[in-house]
C-alpha cells in the first residue's frame, strides 16, 4: 500500500490536526478529523441519504466532521475532454 499526504488544517498545531492521506492504488481517501457529536450524527440519520437506505451508523463506521476548509485537499475527478472521454462527467 503507498500512500500519499494530501493535506492537513492549514497553521496547525503539533498535535490533533484533521489530515487527509490517499491511497496511491485504490484512491481511497483516509481522514482524521472530528468525531461528529451526537447532535450532529442525529441530524445527518434525520436528513439520511438515499431511499430505502437505513440511517443507523454500523459499529465498524463513524460520521467524521470535516472543516470545510479541508475539501481543498481532497482530490476531484479529471474533467472530460476530448483527451480524455473515458472519464465520467456525472461524478463532481
Amino acid at each position: 500500500m503507498a500512500i500519499e499526504f494530501l493535506g492537513i488544517y492549514p497553521n496547525t498545531p503539533d498535535n490533533g490536526s484533521p489530515t487527509i492521506w490517499r491511497d496511491q492504488e485504490t484512491g481511497d481517501l483516509f481522514i482524521q478529523s472530528y468525531r461528529a457529536s451526537e447532535a450532529e450524527v442525529k441530524g445527518c440519520q434525520e436528513v439520511g441519504s438515499v431511499p430505502g437506505h437505513t440511517t443507523d451508523v454500523p459499529d465498524h463506521e463513524t460520521i467524521v466532521r470535516l472543516p470545510e476548509n479541508m475539501i481543498q485537499f481532497i482530490p476531484r475527478p479529471a474533467p472530460v475532454t476530448d483527451d480524455n472521454p473515458e472519464e465520467d462527467s456525472s461524478v463532481s
